[in-house]
Formats: C-alpha cells, structure tokens, sequence
C-alpha cells in the first residue's frame, strides 16, 4: 500500500509517543514550530487502550493546530498498539492516519518502506492486568512482527526504489545489545528471550532481503528501545529514537 504527501517540504521521524497525542502536536507546532512537515511515529502510538471514540475527540483536538501548521502524522504499529488500527485503517483523517506493515509513504523524493511490531517484554504482567480487568486490553498476542516476502517481491517488482526505512525495532547488530533488562521478566515468561531474538531476527530478515535487491537504503530509523544512538553500518545509518524524541530525514 502507497501513502503519498506531496505537500510536505520535510520528514521528521518520531520516537514512541504512548498515546500521548497533544503533547507531541504541541512539541512539532509549538516548540519547534514545524510547518509543511510529515512526521512518522516509529512505533507504540497508544492505539487500542481506549475506545475508539476516544480518539476521534483528540484528533478534534490537534486537528486546527495541525491544519494551521500543515503538519500530517503517519503511524507505524509498535508492540503497545492493537494491530487492527494498522491493518484495517481504523485511523484514517486527513491530518494523522495509522499504516500498515510493508507501506510504502512517498514524500519529499523518498520512498519510505514502514513495518512495525515488537515484543512486549512485561507481556505476562499485561497478560494478568487483563485477567484482573474485565473489558480493558494491554497486550495482543499478535504484536510479533513479520517477514512478508511476498510483499517485499510486490514493492521493488514495481520498480519502488526504497531509500529509507521506519521500524519499531532494530536489526539484530544495531542497539540495543544488552539483555540485562529482559532477566527479571524472563523468569516468568520462559520464552521471552527466544521470542526477543526471533523479533529481531524478523528485522535482519528485511535487511538482508533490501542489500541482496540493491535497494538504496541510507537511513533506518527505530524507536522500541527508549534510548538515543546512531551509527553508519554498512553505507545504511541506523537512528535508534527515545520517547518523543524527533529526528529530520534531510534529502
């Protein structure tokens, strides 16, 4: 699937935002006074914690500032994300719109190619809260990312040359590298490191498949890990972005 903003003179990558929507128009219109921008989340937006109509009220909210600004949102699924809103489009308004896995947004001369998914690492501690909370999710089960060849085959048999790459979470040799964090979970959730590594294995999968097809990718960029980091790899520079943190992609 195509996503295309061409008024947008610039595209700035955005780290997690958690649902807290206002705050991050206020950052991009306010703070920073961006104008004429695409900003992409990479990543555990916040959709599905509430109902849907919820969200329709805080759009009413952010919509003027952004039509103002002429600012649009583009989403991508993190692991704290229903995967319905990405998959069915539940979010689709003129100023921010959810994307599914293996879209492609054309903007300012890029062709960004978005997946998302991760591993929630406190998923038997949601998993509880669920079972203690009637009507009320945190977790769903299919937060996993996943290979799709297939739609990788569709993208650069139609000639879509992909040059930047918006995830949740990182290839396997990009940080975060350290594990000391998953110990304390993995003791009741046996499979979690398994479950991690196959995660980010999903991530070297994708990278391999765009070097072995020549795509010339130059950026990646990545949220999940609630750190800062960047490091050229192999010709690519991978962005790992904290919490609201924003990051331009220059042409």
């Amino acid at each position: 699937m195509k996503f295309s903003y061409p008024e947008a003179k610039q595209i700035v990558c955005c780290g997690d935002v958690h649902g807290d929507f206002e705050s991050l128009v206020f950052k991009i219109c306010m703070q920073y006074d961006m104008h004429d921008t695409l900003v992409i989340v990479a990543g555990d937006c916040g959709f599905g914690f509430e109902k849907p109509t919820y969200y329709d009220i805080i759009y009413r909210r952010i919509s003027k500032r952004l039509n103002q600004n002429n600012v649009w949102i583009a989403m991508v699924r993190g692991n704290h994300d229903d995967p319905a809103y990405f998959q069915n489009q539940l979010i689709k308004n003129n100023r921010w719109q959810t994307i599914p896995d293996y879209s492609i947004i054309e903007a300012c001369n890029h062709n960004v190619l978005c997946v998302g998914g991760a591993i929630s690492i406190d998923r038997q501690w949601r998993l509880q809260a669920m079972a203690r909370t009637t009507g009320k999710q945190y977790y769903w089960t299919n937060e996993m990312p996943i290979y799709n060849e297939a739609a990788l085959n569709d993208i650069t048999s139609n000639g879509v040359q992909i040059d930047i790459v918006v995830t949740h979470t990182a290839p396997s040799f990009c940080e975060l590298q350290s594990k000391n964090g998953l110990a304390s979970w993995s003791l009741q959730d046996p499979n979690l490191l398994k479950d991690c590594d196959e995660e980010r294995l999903v991530m070297d999968k994708i990278y391999n498949y765009l070097k072995t097809h020549n795509s010339p990718v130059k950026r990646w960029f990545y949220g999940h890990f609630h750190q800062s980091w960047h490091s050229e790899i192999d010709g690519i520079m991978f962005t790992m972005l904290d919490i609201m943190e924003l990051q331009e992609i220059y042409p």
